[in-house]
This record gives C-alpha cells, sequence and structure tokens, in this order.
C-alpha cells in the first residue's frame, strides 16, 4: 500500500504529476510542506480554495492514482 511517505521519498518524479493535478502549487513552496501530510494539505486547501476536508480527499485520490501507476508500471515490466 502506498502511503505519503513512499510519495515523498522520490517527490521529484511525484511533483510533477501533483503539479498536473494540482496547478496552483508553487514550486519554492514544497521543500516547506511536503514532508508533512497535514502541512501539505493545509496548502493545498489554500492554494487551490478548499477545505482541509477536500483537501485531504484529493491526497488520498492522488495517492490511489499513484498507487495504480506504480502496480501498471510494474505488471508492464
Amino acid at each position: 500500500m502506498l502511503n505519503w511517505t513512499d510519495i515523498t521519498k522520490d517527490w521529484g518524479a511525484t511533483y510533477e504529476r501533483a503539479k498536473r493535478r494540482f496547478p496552483n502549487l508553487r514550486d519554492q513552496d514544497m521543500m516547506r510542506v511536503c514532508k508533512d501530510r497535514k502541512r501539505f494539505e493545509a496548502y493545498l486547501a489554500e492554494r487551490h480554495h478548499l477545505t482541509v476536508n477536500e483537501a485531504h480527499e484529493e491526497v488520498e485520490d492522488f495517492l490511489f492514482t499513484e498507487r495504480l501507476n506504480r502496480e501498471l508500471l510494474v505488471h508492464a515490466s
């Protein structure tokens, strides 16, 4: 099961996909917020005009799609 720590281990690759999904992310803020999921969710809520609960749900959806992408890559190899 993919979790936030797994995502942040390879943040450079993951960030490009996160930026496509959440276009209001700013590069200069990522080192400050990416390691802590709750901080990232609060930042996401602020930048995308969401509630913190909505941001949490968006991160859950993002983790789910990242997990599916990784499974596809493993099975394609």
